[in-house]
């Protein structure tokens, strides 16, 4: 139990980690267009982001699928920019349902993304132990809880500026997200793998 209880830490650790902040910007990029009326799909979104990373890391930890460290190095700010860039685009939308149906999809596929660009580190944490599973699982819980922690900050965020301060929307969209644009595109510069 002591074990897990290491690897629920570790997932806290990977996510919070303020020198990895990929994480951060690229859950509040996701969190960003919905109201605290909505935590439940921001919620589902971070699940749907917990489950797709850690199914890279399953399938890197038994070697099912080898991927290319220095061009997922240069994805991960692509998913964010994308993201960010997204939620500008559906500024012109007027339905309040925001497209749950592609932030599901693009969702799964940036978590892919996230999990193959953090596989190499948690193969060498596991690396002679027999049982990865249960290192898996509570790696798991560890991101699901900080992902969530993060995801529920941005809507209570949302919630006091849009509520209380009387801040648009819209304006809270577009401020965050450019935001978050200019915070990734050093990233990008800086793991642009040619």
């Amino acid at each position: 139990m002591q074990d897990f209880w290491f690897y629920i830490q570790l997932g806290l650790q990977h996510v919070l980690d303020i020198n990895a902040y990929d994480h951060i910007l690229f859950l509040s990029a996701l969190a960003l267009p919905f109201t605290f009326k909505s935590w439940k799909k921001v919620l589902l979104l971070a699940t749907v982001f917990t489950i797709t990373h850690c199914l890279a890391l399953v399938l890197s930890v038994f070697e099912l699928i080898v991927v290319n460290a220095g061009y997922i190095e240069f994805l991960i700010p692509v998913t964010i920019l994308a993201t960010a860039l997204y939620n500008l685009f559906i500024l012109k939308d007027d339905n309040d349902g925001k497209t749950i149906w592609f932030h599901l999809l693009s969702t799964g596929i940036f978590g892919l993304i996230h999990g193959f660009g953090f596989s190499n580190y948690f193969k060498m944490m596991v690396m002679g132990e027999d049982e990865k599973l249960m290192p898996l699982l509570g790696f798991a819980g560890g991101i699901e809880l900080s992902q969530v922690l993060i995801v529920m900050m941005v809507l209570v965020l949302a919630f006091v500026l849009q509520s209380i301060l009387n801040v648009k929307q819209r304006l809270f969209i577009a401020v965050g997200s450019m935001l978050i644009i200019f915070i990734t595109l050093p990233l990008l510069y800086a793991t642009f793998p040619f």
